[in-house]
């Protein structure tokens, strides 16, 4: 029952964890024109641009599925993937070994070929990355599975029979989630795309009350609480409640905002323009603001349709983990603080670390004044202590009366600045 299953603990790791790397990539990566829900804009929706782009650049009754053979990934080397994902400081990935097209990227039995194995790469994709990033890497792997898919006979002649028959889930989806379990033992389960059906069509609850107890990866999987309708952001593990959830303040459960770099795409585009890209400053805000608020972030990149990271993501996930390198500490392993954002200067987002008993102050914008000023803190005369992550010397303060301080900032030319975008200020012994 949801009662018994959302009474399970979840694993401590993910919620230590803090960041994670999305990775949207399938056929949709082939056009790579518009979204990751290419086929369903042109061949359902009939959006103009789509169906212009078709007309324009392909033959006559050129069909979806004769983009599978041209899903090549032939620049895909999961090493260099598992290494750029390492260099983000991430603590876990998570790959779309399904998504709403029905295409799996492993050799599924019940995706006859319509899967990376017999069409496209001739490669078990899935098996690639979850061996190179547990060979070189310490982060959890993750795959992403969608429930439904858009144009499968089975789930449309189910969905024609408002659900009462179960056809598509019996012989598809739920057959898939266990052979993913027991083939690749992921850490992370990360379900999506119910189809306006129940979860009593998709039998969520067999399948983790399975998960929790007999699979092979009971005591370490985490899962979301995309199992059907309504049981979003109410039932499941963690809660991801909708697309780039960001609520800016605390939450009784957890939950992870999933985002994306490319604003307007989950899936790689080759319309992108520069400035449909988050920059790095953005990124750090993102960060800053989930976890202050008790959530993990999980940042997408879309892969090419032959393998490669494009280089805009790269650099965005080297950036993100240049950061961590210096800031690290105040993301990893904390807890909420009592306050989440500061009361008197904007852009400042707290964290707290149990075990040294620090409050650490991540703050946005460096002032022109070279003093930052905490509405905050309880500052306590003699005893509390401040430091600037990635600089050696103690920094002084004033208190400001029951509440608050002002602290000097050290006079750095932007050359020795630990880092380019947002800093955090570690306090000890503070009320």
């Amino acid at each position: 029952s949801w009662s018994s299953l959302d009474a399970r603990p979840l694993p401590a790791w993910f919620d230590e964890a803090k960041f994670g790397v999305f990775i949207h990539w399938g056929v949709f990566s082939v056009p790579s024109f518009g979204s990751e829900w290419f086929w369903w804009y042109w061949q359902k929706e009939k959006r103009e641009a789509y169906v212009k782009f078709m007309d324009a650049n392909y033959p006559p009754g050129f069909s979806y599925e004769d983009f599978g053979p041209l899903f090549t990934a032939e620049f895909f080397d999961a090493n260099q993937w598992a290494d750029i994902l390492k260099a983000s400081g991430a603590k876990y990935v998570v790959l779309t070994s399904k998504h709403h097209e029905g295409f799996t990227l492993w050799g599924s039995k019940y995706s006859w070929n319509w899967n990376a194995v017999d069409l496209g790469p001739k490669r078990d994709l899935v098996a690639e990355l979850a061996t190179s990033v547990r060979n070189r890497t310490d982060l959890h792997f993750g795959l992403y599975h969608s429930l439904f898919e858009w144009f499968n006979p089975l789930f449309l002649e189910d969905a024609t029979n408002a659900f009462k028959t179960r056809k598509f889930p019996t012989s598809k989806s739920l057959p898939e989630l266990y052979e993913i379990v027991t083939k690749y033992q992921p850490d992370i389960i990360w379900s999506d795309g119910d189809g306006n059906a129940p979860d009593t069509y998709w039998n969520s609850t067999g399948f983790l009350a399975w998960l929790y107890n007999d699979s092979p990866v009971r005591d370490t999987v985490v899962t979301n609480d995309r199992w059907g309708a309504g049981s979003i952001c109410a039932h499941g593990g963690f809660y991801t409640c909708s697309d780039r959830y960001n609520p800016g303040h605390l939450l009784p459960h957890k939950w992870e905002n999933c985002m994306t770099i490319d604003r307007g795409s989950w899936g790689y585009r080759r319309d992108a323009q520069l400035r449909d890209y988050l920059a790095i400053e953005d990124l750090v805000k993102q960060l800053a603001e989930t976890v202050s608020c008790g959530g993990n972030l999980l940042m997408n990149i879309g892969p090419t349709h032959d393998g490669r990271i494009p280089v805009v993501f790269e650099e965005r996930l080297r950036q993100v983990g240049a950061w961590l390198k210096v800031n690290g500490e105040a993301i990893y392993g904390t807890r909420p603080w009592r306050a989440q954002n500061d009361t008197v200067t904007p852009g400042v987002w707290y964290t707290f670390s149990p075990e040294e008993g620090k409050v650490n102050a991540i703050f946005l914008n460096w002032p022109i004044s070279g003093v930052l000023e905490l509405g905050e803190p309880q500052a306590k005369l003699g005893e509390t202590q401040v430091k600037l992550a990635g600089y050696k010397e103690l920094l002084k303060w004033v208190a400001l009366g029951e509440k608050g301080m002002v602290i000097a900032l050290p006079q750095l030319t932007p050359q020795q600045l630990p880092c380019q975008w947002g800093w955090t200020l570690q306090l000890t012994d503070v009320n």
